[in-house]
């Protein structure tokens, strides 16, 4: 990108929408780091998550044989277009699309996606679980969010920050820091930093779909009365148990029933989740 994005948003007076969370990046030398630090390889198609105005869709188009960039924004699209033919780009597919309506699966045909995003926070965990879901045709996302996110993610067992995300990520992948970026280098300005981070999913998903949607929702239940015991926590509707069967199901985990959720370690979890699959199903 070589216009600066508040120059470009005044020139078709345009604004950054707060509902949508648009922070757009504004340092070109950034963006192009971003994007080295990736590994995209010549053969790679990419799906890019919210282009917005194409600050790394430019660098993203130069690295990859294919890019498909998702901006649910129609304002954008002009704009992001207009960049794109002043660099010269032609191997970018533009998709005016909210990205929850886009069928991963159908972009990747019989390939893979190397996927790639400046996620605004509201949706930040719902685009996780989105490629958790599709990660057999994602073995790898570049995402850069609120890095308040990006700690909970990794944080082990025992603090506020383990949560429902960090068991998900850490059962079923690597994630490592690739590099913060600071609020200053965004046009408007946020109120937080950014840290931009590489997850690589693990090649062998261990459970058939059905069965891991099940131990998505025995780790949702557990978390879902963090202040409650797990005994507690695991009764009620997403389980369809009753504190009996939740205590029965702990200790034949080897789990005592008076543990909260945040002590548990992935390992646990999953333990837990084979008795009650075992048990209730």
């Amino acid at each position: 990108m070589t216009t600066y994005p508040g120059v470009l948003l005044k020139s078709s007076s345009l604004f950054a929408k707060k509902e949508l969370g648009q922070n757009f990046l504004a340092d070109p030398q950034a963006a192009a780091m971003i994007v080295q630090r990736a590994g995209i390889k010549k053969e790679d198609t990419v799906l890019e998550i919210g282009p917005g105005l194409g600050a790394l869709t430019v660098h993203i188009a130069r690295q990859a044989h294919k890019v498909y960039a998702v901006e649910k924004d129609t304002r954008l699209i002009p704009l992001i277009t207009g960049e794109l033919e002043q660099e010269g780009v032609d191997n970018v597919t533009l998709i005016n699309k909210d990205i929850f309506k886009v069928d991963i699966r159908q972009l990747a045909g019989d390939g893979k996606l190397l996927v790639i995003g400046n996620l605004p926070y509201n949706i930040s965990s719902q685009v996780l679980f989105q490629l958790v879901e599709n990660r057999d045709v994602v073995p790898r996302a570049i995402l850069m969010f609120q890095k308040e996110l990006a700690q909970r993610i990794v944080a082990p067992p025992g603090g506020r920050d383990y949560g429902r995300l960090s068991v998900v990520m850490q059962y079923c992948s690597r994630v490592s820091t690739v590099t913060d970026v600071g609020g200053q280098l965004f046009f408007p300005k946020p109120e937080v930093e950014s840290r931009v981070v590489a997850v690589d999913f693990f090649d062998t998903i261990q459970f058939p779909q059905d069965q891991e949607k099940y131990l998505f929702r025995v780790v949702k239940a557990a978390f879902s009365k963090r202040r409650k015991t797990l005994r507690n926590s695991l009764a009620g509707a997403e389980l369809g148990i009753n504190t009996t069967q939740a205590a029965q199901a702990l200790e034949g985990a080897g789990i005592d029933p008076v543990r909260r959720a945040e002590t548990l370690t992935v390992e646990e979890f999953i333990a837990l989740f084979k008795v009650c699959r075992d048990s209730f199903i």
